[in-house]
């Protein structure tokens, strides 16, 4: 294991932050329901990933089918349900010993087989993934360019990794942490304006690892439409990661 995927990424009060919140993270009502509002955003964005990487039929059921897949920082399995039903072997991995807990109990009550961990993603000796996912987690990672190595560590050659974050700007300061947190759409403490990473960043920190980042889509707000996909990154993107084989 190299020094990059052997770094520490987890922070012990993130992990306890959010393992609190795992006995209601499947309540679309509960302290979790803005991730409920975001996932369907995030699926179809996925699902136009993984048809454009690997060619297969927009309207097959099962794209992922004979493919392995890694979702880190999975909390209690809110993407990892919807990749198994996608027809993927699916591995979720969180900081949180109370998530994993949650998503163990909801897989088994939904019958699906999905193998959950916890701990470090760079400890773990995870390895040969067709696809990689790690969403609205990257900001939240001690060693964001460890994190990442550690991520391309899990990739199988010719994988597709999928990243999404929070922008940093003053629209996701004063939309995503101060009036979401201060009006309850997200709990407190859930989100720091500072470990925010920008697009420029983030291909910054993946090229000396030879990733290659696509072209970011923005998931953004509106009265009219709610969360979607947009060209407007200034809140939250979405994005592909290719390529360092």
């Amino acid at each position: 294991m190299s020094n990059a995927t052997s770094r520490a990424t987890i922070r012990p009060e993130e992990a306890a932050h959010f393992g609190q919140l795992a006995a209601d993270w499947w309540d679309p009502k509960g302290s979790s329901a803005m991730l409920h509002r975001l996932n369907p955003v995030r699926l179809a964005f996925l699902r136009g990933a993984i048809d454009a990487h690997w060619g297969t039929d927009s309207r097959g059921v099962k794209p992922l089918s004979g493919k392995r897949a890694l979702d880190v920082g999975c909390g209690a399995g809110l993407l990892c349900e919807p990749l198994a039903r996608l027809g993927a072997k699916v591995t979720g991995v969180d900081a949180a010993q109370e998530n994993i807990a949650a998503a163990q109990t909801h897989a088994g009550g939904s019958g699906l087989t999905i193998d959950y961990r916890c701990g470090e993603i760079g400890g773990l000796g995870l390895n040969g993934f067709d696809l990689v996912t790690s969403l609205e987690v990257i900001e939240h990672v001690a060693d964001k360019a460890a994190f990442l190595a550690a991520l391309k560590g899990a990739l199988a050659p010719g994988g597709l990794m999928v990243l999404s974050t929070p922008n940093r700007t003053p629209s996701s300061k004063l939309l995503m942490v101060e009036a979401a947190e201060r009006f309850g759409m997200v709990p407190r403490g859930t989100h720091h304006w500072e470990d925010f990473i920008t697009p420029d960043e983030l291909r910054e920190l993946l090229a000396p690892l030879g990733l290659a980042m696509g072209e970011p889509q923005g998931i953004a707000w509106s009265p009219i439409k709610g969360l979607h996909l947009s060209t407007d990154l200034s809140l939250n993107y979405i994005v592909c990661v290719t390529g360092g084989f």
